[in-house]
C-alpha cells in the first residue's frame, strides 16, 4: 500500500509528464516573429487588439469550465466521500448560472466584433493613421494596384508610372489604399505587419485601406494555395521614410525595364516559378482596368461593356448582326471561335430595321468589319 505522501508524490510526477510537451512547445516557439501580435501598422494593430479581446472574453468561460471538470472528477470520485443523490434533477440558481454568464459573453462578444470589424472594414479610408492620430486634410492616400499572377505579385503604382515585380514600399505614415485582383485562380494578398489577409479574385477588385507606422522589411506572401509555384509566391514590403520611398521611385524609374504595356504584361503572365525582383519604368495607365475586365488580349470585350449592354436589354437579334470572328484567336474546346462587337446599332436603328414585332422592314445593317476588335463609337 503506497501511503499519502507516495501517492501525492506519483500525481506530481504525472502532472509533470503531462506538462513538459506544453514546455518543449513554449521554447520551440520562443523563436517564433509572432508578428501577428506585434505589427507595425494601425490596422493591424487594431485587429490584433480585437483578436485578444475576443480570446480574454472565451477564456471567462472556458477557464471556469476546465477548472470544474477537474473539480468534479476530484469531489465525486471513489475515494471521496460524496453524497450520492440519484434524484436530484433541477437547481435555479445552477440553471441561472450556466445560462446566464454565457448569454452575457455572447452579448459583449457581439457587440465587440460587430463594431470592430465595421470599422477595420477594408474598403473603408483610413480617419487615424495611428492612437489619437487623425489623418491629415492635406495628405492622398498612395494607390498601388495589386496583381496576383502565377507564381509572382505585380505591383503597380499609378502615381508615379511605375511597377515591380514581387516588392513593394510605401512612406511611413501615409494611407495605402490598395486595389487587388488576379490574373487566373483566386490569391490572397497577406502583409501580416500591415493588415489582415485579402482574397484577389480575377474579374473583381478587392480594396484594402492600411498604413505603416515604422519603417522596416516586412514580409508578405499569399495565404491561398493556387499550384505548383506557390511556395515561392512571395514579396518584400519595405516602410520608409519619405526620401527613401522618392529614392525607391526613382531607382525603379532608373533601372527598371522601359515599359509595361499589354503585349509585355502578357508575357509576364505566363506561370513562372521563384521570379526574381524587376521593376518597370513606365506602365499603361489603362493596364489594371482592362486586367480587371479580362480584356488584355486584343479583340476581347471587356467585361464592364458587357454589363453596360446587359444593363440595357443587351444587343438582341439586331446586335448579333454587328460581330465579327475574332481573327487569330484559338477555337474553343467545342470547336467555335469567339467574336467579337464590331457594330451595335441604336435602339432608333433597331426600330427602323426589325420594327416594334422584330420582323426586318429593310435590309439589316452591314458591320463595320474595318472598325477593327472591341465595339466602336456606337457601343452603349
Amino acid at each position: 500500500m503506497l501511503t499519502k505522501n507516495q501517492d501525492r508524490g506519483t500525481t506530481m510526477r504525472r502532472i509533470a509528464l503531462a506538462t513538459l510537451p506544453l514546455v518543449l512547445l513554449g521554447v520551440l516557439l520562443g523563436g517564433c516573429d509572432t508578428v501577428v501580435l506585434s505589427p507595425s501598422g494601425y490596422v493591424a494593430a487594431q485587429q490584433r487588439d480585437l483578436l485578444i479581446g475576443a480570446t480574454l472574453l472565451m477564456l471567462l468561460i472556458i477557464i471556469p469550465v476546465m477548472g470544474l471538470t477537474v473539480f468534479f472528477a476530484w469531489r465525486y470520485s471513489a475515494k471521496r466521500s460524496a453524497v450520492y443523490d440519484p434524484n436530484w434533477s433541477h437547481s435555479a440558481n445552477l440553471e441561472l448560472i450556466i445560462w446566464t454568464a454565457p448569454l452575457l459573453i455572447i452579448i459583449c462578444l457581439s457587440a465587440m466584433t460587430w463594431v470592430g470589424t465595421h470599422l477595420l472594414d477594408p474598403f473603408r479610408p483610413l480617419e487615424k493613421i495611428g492612437e489619437r492620430r487623425p489623418v491629415a486634410a492635406n495628405v492622398e492616400p498612395l494607390e498601388i494596384e495589386v496583381v496576383a499572377l502565377d507564381w509572382k505579385w505585380l505591383f503597380v503604382y499609378p502615381q508615379y508610372g511605375i511597377a515591380t515585380i514581387n516588392q513593394a514600399a510605401a512612406p511611413v505614415d501615409r494611407p495605402i489604399r490598395f486595389h487587388i485582383t488576379a490574373q487566373s485562380v483566386m490569391n490572397a494578398f497577406y502583409v501580416p505587419a500591415l493588415a489582415g489577409m485579402i482574397y484577389a479574385m480575377p474579374g473583381m477588385e478587392s480594396q484594402l485601406n492600411a498604413v505603416m507606422n515604422l519603417p522596416g522589411s516586412y514580409d508578405g506572401f499569399s495565404t491561398n494555395y493556387s499550384g505548383a509555384g506557390f511556395s515561392g509566391m512571395r514579396f518584400d514590403f519595405e516602410a520608409l521614410d519619405q526620401a527613401g520611398f522618392d529614392v525607391w521611385v526613382g531607382k525603379a524609374r532608373v533601372e527598371g525595364q522601359p515599359m509595361l504595356g499589354r503585349a509585355e504584361y502578357l508575357a509576364l503572365a505566363e506561370p513562372s516559378e521563384n521570379v526574381p525582383k524587376a521593376s518597370f519604368s513606365d506602365v499603361d495607365p489603362d493596364l489594371f482596368r482592362r486586367i480587371v475586365n479580362r480584356c488584355v488580349e486584343e479583340g476581347r470585350l471587356c467585361i464592364d461593356q458587357m454589363a453596360a449592354l446587359d444593363a440595357r436589354g443587351g444587343t438582341g437579334l439586331a446586335g448579333t448582326l454587328g460581330t465579327m470572328p475574332a481573327a487569330g484567336r484559338v477555337a474553343s474546346a467545342f470547336g467555335a471561335l469567339p467574336f467579337y462587337a464590331a457594330d451595335i446599332c441604336t435602339a432608333a436603328e433597331a426600330a427602323a430595321y426589325y420594327g416594334k414585332g422584330g420582323v426586318a422592314l429593310l435590309d439589316p445593317p452591314v458591320p463595320d468589319a474595318a472598325a477593327g476588335a472591341g465595339a466602336t463609337e456606337k457601343t452603349f
